[in-house]
C-alpha cells in the first residue's frame, strides 16, 4: 500500500522540531536511541533533514522522517512503542528498509 508523502512548509518543519525540543525533558538518550534504530532499520534517505521523535505518552512515540528535495516532506512516519532502553517493541506501520547506501 503506497502513501503519498506529506508535503510541509519549512515553517511546519521548524514547528515540529521546536515541539520536539519543548516536550517534557528526559535526558534525550531514549529518543536518540529510537532515532538511531529507526534509521538503522529504514536506511538513510539521501535528502534527510531530521528524524523527529515525539514522546506521546508512557512508552509511545511518533517518529517522523523529514526530507527535503526542494520542499520539506515526511515520506516516512511511524507510531512506535519502545522500552526504557529505546528498543522498538512495535511500530505501525512496520519499519521496512526503503533506502540503501551506494556502498551497500
Amino acid at each position: 500500500m503506497s502513501h503519498a508523502p506529506k508535503v510541509a512548509s519549512l515553517m511546519e518543519v521548524v514547528e515540529e522540531i521546536q515541539a520536539q525540543t519543548q516536550a517534557p525533558k528526559s535526558d534525550g538518550w531514549r529518543e536518540e536511541t529510537i532515532r538511531a534504530r529507526v534509521l538503522a532499520a529504514l536506511g538513510r534517505p539521501a535528502d534527510l533533514v531530521t528524524v523527529a521523535v515525539l514522546p506521546l505518552w508512557d512508552d509511545h512515540f511518533r517518529v517522523n522522517v523529514w526530507t527535503s528535495a526542494g520542499v520539506a516532506t515526511i515520506p516516512d512516519s511511524y507510531f512506535v512503542t519502545a522500552d526504557e532502553r529505546g528498543t522498538i517493541l512495535r511500530s505501525e506501520p512496520p519499519i521496512q528498509r526503503r533506502y540503501w547506501s551506494p556502498t551497500g
